[in-house]
C-alpha cells in the first residue's frame, strides 16, 4: 500500500512519544566517542511543512507538538532538534525522524533511510543530499535485512510503517525476530498506533514472547478529531539503553498533563 503520507499527522502526539524517545536515545548513544549506524525502514519525506494545508486540514500539529512542546526544557534532545529544524528550514518546519536522526548523529556515523513511496522518496531524497545519508527506495524489512549486521555494528533501527497493511501486525514479530537474529546488539525500536478495537493487541503478545526484556512505552490521548480511530500511541523497544525506563515514566507524566 503506497497512499500514505505522514504530511496529514506531522507533529501530533504520536509523534511527540516517537521523536522525544529517539531523540533522547540517540543522544545517549553519542555520548560514547564510538560510531553507530542507523537504520530506518519506512522514512517518509524527512521535514514537514506544519503550514501546509494537509496538516492545517487535520489540526493534528496544534493539538500535537504545538501543546507538548511547552513541557520540554530546552536541554531535552528533543526540544534541541525541533530549534534546529526551524533554524534551519522556517519557524513552521517539523523533523520527521530521519531529520532528528540527522541532526543528532556526527560525521562518522552511517544513516541510512528507506522509503518505497515514490512521491515521499521524491521529497526525502531532495532533503537528505546535505546529509550524508543512505537513501533507498527500497521495501524497509528486505533493506534492513540486507544491511545486517551493519557496519558500525553499534546502533538503531527505527521501525515506523504506516500500519495500512493489516497482514503487518502479524508479520512484525516475525520481521524483528529475524533482524534481532542477525543484529542481536542493535536498538529496535517498533512504533505502532492504538487503535479503537485493539488490533496491536496479538502482536505485543507475540514480541513480549520473543523479547521478554523488551521495553514497551503507551501513551493515551484523546481522538484528534470526531471518527478518528487513534486514540494513543506505543514503542516497543528491543535492547532499550541503560535509563530509557526512566525517561519514558517522565514523558508518561509529561501526557498526563496535556489531558
Amino acid at each position: 500500500m503506497l497512499s500514505y503520507q505522514h504530511l496529514f499527522h506531522a507533529g501530533n502526539l504520536a509523534d511527540v512519544q516517537k521523536h522525544a524517545v529517539l531523540a533522547w536515545v540517540l543522544d545517549y548513544l553519542t555520548l560514547k566517542d564510538k560510531p553507530l549506524t542507523y537504520i530506518e525502514t519506512h522514512a517518509g519525506r524527512g521535514v514537514y511543512d506544519l503550514a501546509s494545508d494537509e496538516a492545517v486540514k487535520t489540526g493534528e500539529a496544534a493539538a500535537g507538538i504545538v501543546l507538548a512542546e511547552r513541557l520540554f526544557p530546552p536541554d531535552h534532545p528533543y526540544r534541541q532538534r525541533l530549534d534546529e529544524t526551524r533554524a534551519g528550514y522556517g519557524a513552521r518546519a517539523y523533523p520527521g525522524s530521519p531529520l532528528i536522526a540527522a541532526l543528532g548523529l556526527r560525521e562518522t556515523d552511517s544513516l541510512h533511510l528507506a522509503e518505497l513511496h515514490p512521491q515521499e522518496f521524491a521529497q526525502l531524497k531532495a532533503v537528505a543530499k546535505d546529509w550524508g545519508a543512505h537513501v533507498h527506495q527500497k521495501d524497509g524489512f528486505e533493506l534492513a535485512l540486507a544491511l545486517t549486521p551493519p557496519t558500525p555494528r553499534r546502533g538503531l533501527m527505527l521501525i515506523d510503517p504506516s500500519w495500512e497493511v493489516k497482514a503487518d501486525y502479524e508479520a512484525i514479530p516475525r520481521h524483528m525476530a529475524n533482524i534481532h537474529r542477525k543484529w542481536n546488539v542493535g536498538i529496535l525500536i517498533l512504533w505502532y498506533p492504538i487503535l479503537r478495537g485493539g488490533a496491536h493487541g496479538p502482536m505485543l503478545k507475540a514480541l513480549a514472547t520473543a523479547f521478554p526484556e523488551g521495553l514497551r512505552h503507551e501513551v493515551r490521548f484523546p481522538p484528534a478529531r470526531e471518527g478518528h480511530r487513534m486514540e494513543g500511541s506505543g514503542l516497543f523497544i528491543v535492547n532499550p539503553p541503560y535509563g530509557l525506563a526512566e525517561e519514558t515514566a517522565r514523558l508518561t507524566a509529561m501526557f498526563k498533563e496535556l489531558r
